[in-house]
């Protein structure tokens, strides 16, 4: 849900170069961090991460326009910092298929990352108050990808708000009104046409939208996460118990 679909050459350049830098400098951190790990025990846990989020991620829940994104159930499985390189690769390949711009990758792994490792951190927290409760792993995993799907989706409002952007009246004004926009050589200024104010996004009604909907699949990921991470902790509880990588 909290992936953005938007093709290249609609967020502003400034915007998609940060979070260009940002993705590569998280991304030098935790490749250093796992350094020290034996990879070769952790390489096919990352190739089965990233294809189930790919197929999650490509799959879309018709009457909600949600795909499972199984970031969460990476992050608890692979650690904080490979599952954050987990998500790169998946985004990067993903865009490769149009699901979304190049430009968009480094914006796209920080929201879809910030569940993978929101999703380890709190799972960690949630299992260390509510274990001495009896509550089940799964019920702590579920409430871990909740959290961090209401947080990455407000991270991707943000982002969108910040762009100032409406990408779906952007794309249609390019096709439609090409041409309409006046460049003004002489005074370095560009002039828009009287629907340039339609370009930027309503921000409240688009958070309003995409909250409202995104209940339904913020529970239904939850439920799935936790019905994973509880039968995985049955039959290969060092997976969800190791040390985090």
């Amino acid at each position: 849900m909290s992936h953005m679909h938007i093709p290249d050459g609609v967020l502003p350049f400034w915007l998609v170069s940060a979070g260009w830098i940002v993705t590569l400098a998280i991304l030098y951190i935790s490749i250093r961090w796992s350094s020290g790990i034996k990879l070769e025990q952790k390489l096919p846990l990352i190739g089965i991460a990233a294809a189930l989020m790919i197929v999650g991620m490509t799959l879309e829940i018709v009457p909600i326009a949600y795909h499972i994104n199984m970031s969460v159930i990476a992050g608890i499985v692979l650690g904080p910092a490979l599952g954050f390189i987990a998500v790169f690769i998946v985004d990067l390949i993903i865009a490769m298929f149009g699901h979304g711009g190049i430009t968009v990758v480094g914006l796209n792994t920080l929201i879809v990352g910030a569940e993978a490792v929101l999703g380890f951190y709190l799972f960690r927290a949630c299992l260390s108050v509510l274990r001495r409760g009896g509550i089940s792993i799964g019920f702590s995993s579920a409430l871990a990808a909740l959290f961090s799907l209401m947080l990455s989706t407000s991270l991707m409002i943000g982002i969108v708000h910040i762009s100032q952007i409406n990408p779906s009246e952007a794309l249609h004004n390019d096709v439609q009104n090409s041409g309409q926009s006046i460049v003004s050589h002489e005074r370095g200024y560009l002039y828009e046409d009287s629907n340039s104010q339609n370009r930027r996004i309503d921000t409240v009604r688009f958070a309003k939208t995409v909250l409202f909907l995104g209940i339904f699949g913020w529970v239904l990921e939850a439920a799935i996460t936790g019905f994973v991470i509880g039968y995985v902790s049955r039959v290969r509880p060092d997976l969800i118990f190791s040390k985090a990588t």
